[in-house]
């Protein structure tokens, strides 16, 4: 697989994940993935693509093995056996603090500074009254890390570390992943129309 295009990312994705919520949610990385790349990155198309790639696909296994045994590295064998890129398996095994595999590149850095964060947005956002990130801001945000019985599953010490290992400062890194995000709003059901329809 010389070519690694986001219509191959999305497939297999769409392939392992039948999760409405875990597709979303790969979207949200995606887009914080692509935005990060601007900033972090070189920012050409190409590694666009690359990065938006990776935080499509790094769970993609994760539905059908959640155990620690074996996500990512189930993941990590079908990437290998279908001929994806070192540098997609790698960063993709780089976002799971237990791999022993260290993050050394901006790309691996950013898909363990925006998972956990984008998954904790997207919760703040799924408690406002119009379900949508416009209502969405780092104070509430921040607010709501400090309850720990809100989306206790978030790892909040993740969403910390992420941020200092990109060397930002985590209000910084928050209001950047909570406006990458809005783009897509509507993909990830967090434009206002899921409170309008119920």
């Amino acid at each position: 697989m010389d070519q690694v295009n986001r219509e191959a990312a999305w497939n297999l994705l769409t392939e392992f994940t039948q999760s409405e919520s875990l597709r979303k949610h790969a979207l949200a990385v995606e887009a914080c993935m692509r935005a990060c790349c601007r900033k972090y990155g070189d920012g050409c198309p190409e590694a666009e693509n690359l990065w938006g790639i990776v935080g499509l696909i790094h769970d993609f296994d994760y539905e059908r093995w959640p155990s620690l045994e074996d996500h990512p590295y189930r993941g990590n064998e079908i990437l290998s056996e279908r001929g994806w890129p070192e540098a997609i398996r790698r960063a993709v095994m780089s976002h799971a603090e237990y791999t022993g595999v260290s993050r050394e590149t901006p790309l691996e850095k950013s898909l363990f500074a925006c998972d956990e964060l984008a998954g904790f947005i997207t919760a703040v956002a799924l408690i406002k009254p119009s379900k949508s990130l416009a209502e969405v801001d780092v104070k509430s945000v921040r607010k709501r890390m400090k309850d720990k019985a809100f989306a206790r599953k978030v790892n909040r010490e993740d969403i910390i570390q992420g941020a200092a290992a990109l060397q930002v400062d985590l209000d910084e890194h928050i209001g950047f992943c909570i406006e990458a995000m809005k783009p897509i709003a509507a993909e990830l059901g967090l434009d206002g129309s899921a409170a309008n329809s119920t």
